[in-house]
């Protein structure tokens, strides 16, 4: 599953140490799993925000939480701390975070999905919007569904046109177009404000 070294759990004592509450834990999840994005994030828990479907670790002195949807991409995981003169460097290694890159085999929604996560939905994040693919019909027509600042951004047709569209195509050949399904005219926190059409798709 993963190891904790115990220069870690060491580590992880003397932060939780430091909040001051005895029923604090820590949880690891991993982010965009199974791509490139791929990234662990470690938090304080409280017992009031488990989920259940973690699965929970025995470590001297307090309890690490590992989320349930990140649990297959932590296999052979580690985590171990480096002290050095500035303090020290907690690392994580975790190799099938960022899984495989789909082969010419792999269907088509898969290929798809890949691309949307892992080059697509990087670069919406940083206008704090993404996509989500909805269907892709017979016609390789891709439906996607804008959301974040990008739902209701003015300057969604552009991005839809020369960045998605442009990206999907070039990825994966039997894409012949893209849709928007998104209703703009209801988004509250466009990255863009503008005039707001209606959905690509009426």
């Amino acid at each position: 599953m993963i190891d904790i070294s115990e220069r870690a759990q060491a580590h992880f004592r003397k932060l939780l140490a430091q909040q001051g509450d005895e029923e604090l834990g820590i949880r690891l999840r991993v982010t965009a799993a199974g791509t490139p994005a791929a990234d662990c994030e470690l938090e304080f828990c409280e017992r009031q925000d488990l989920t259940g479907r973690e699965w929970t670790l025995e470590c001297e002195g307090f309890q690490f939480y590992l989320e349930g949807d990140s649990v297959r991409w932590l296999n052979e995981a580690s985590i171990d701390f480096e002290p050095n003169p500035t303090g020290g460097q907690l690392n994580i290694r975790a190799p099938g975070i960022k899984g495989q890159t789909p082969g010419k085999d792999a269907g088509l929604v898969e290929r798809v999905q890949y691309v949307l996560e892992a080059e697509i939905n990087p670069r919406l994040a940083s206008h704090g919007g993404r996509v989500s693919l909805r269907e892709i019909d017979a016609e390789g027509v891709v439906v996607l569904q804008f959301g974040g600042g990008c739902h209701g951004c003015g300057m969604v047709d552009v991005t839809l046109k020369q960045g998605v569209e442009k990206t999907l195509r070039e990825r994966v050949p039997e894409v012949t177009a893209v849709r928007d399904a998104t209703d703009h005219a209801k988004g509250s926190k466009p990255y863009y404000e503008g005039r707001r059409g209606s959905s690509a798709m009426d």
